[in-house]
């Protein structure tokens, strides 16, 4: 079962320190742009601390008991303005390219509706409505710690699952139903807000199969650690043999 959990399940582990594998083209995105900018904050830091150092050792009374009296050097107020701006130019490019590819709207295959709840969410597929009645709709708790079965993530695992599948554009629409929650799953790079009143839309293309967990992240209320959210990404054929046992159900 400690197998089971570490290579299917994308969830959060003791002690961790890096991202989660990424499933989606987004996420994959949101680490590299990490790397890029932890790259330019290495660099910066070494550099001034290289300065800071040089500084205390030659610039110090033992050294120099006479002060230069220079107030400001033109070339050098040229060197520290310019080369910031052109680092943040040198960020801000793949940042804008990222941020333009997760508002591009490409027509979803399939639709899911999530509302938030204190304390649980509700997902609507509406997609497959015959009429005025919602025909894919269910709720979605958090299991009991006693209730847990072997394998399973404390605080982190459902009795209904949301499934997905791979290799489909999916749109999600977000909102809530009393107060304000966040609708978060790691992996997917995904963290949406829920609003009462608003609905806010992501994208998603899961590129791979695997159990993807996150939580509310938005504080809601006493319970807000209690409501978390389990996305499993199955192949289009499953995923239809699903939806079509939930509503002949």
């Amino acid at each position: 079962m400690k197998l089971f959990r570490e290579f299917l399940c994308d969830a959060a582990e003791p002690w961790q320190l890096g991202f989660q594998d990424p499933a989606t083209p987004v996420m994959e995105g949101l680490i590299e742009l990490h790397h890029d900018l932890m790259f330019f904050l290495a660099f910066i830091l070494v550099f001034v601390m290289w300065i800071l150092g040089r500084t205390l050792y030659h610039f110090n009374a033992s050294k120099n008991p006479i002060p230069h009296k220079i107030t400001h050097g033109t070339l050098i107020e040229i060197v520290w303005t310019v080369t910031p701006s052109l680092i943040l130019i040198l960020i801000a490019l793949p940042s804008f390219a990222l941020l333009y590819s997760m508002e591009e709207i490409v027509d979803p295959a399939v639709t899911l509706k999530a509302v938030g709840h204190q304390w649980y969410w509700v997902y609507e597929y509406s997609d497959y409505n015959v009429s005025d009645e919602e025909a894919l709709t269910f709720e979605s708790y958090m299991v009991a710690e006693d209730d847990l079965e072997p394998g399973q993530l404390r605080l982190l695992e459902v009795d209904n699952r949301v499934v997905l599948p791979v290799q489909t554009h999916i749109r999600v629409v977000i909102t809530a139903a009393d107060v304000l929650h966040s609708w978060a799953v790691p992996s997917l790079g995904v963290k949406c807000d829920a609003i009462p009143g608003r609905l806010n839309q992501v994208s998603l293309f899961i590129k791979r199969e695997g159990v993807f967990y996150g939580q509310c992240s938005e504080l809601c209320g006493v319970n807000h650690g209690f409501m978390p959210i389990v996305v499993e990404s199955v192949p289009v054929d499953d995923y239809i043999q699903w939806v079509t046992n939930k509503i002949e159900v």
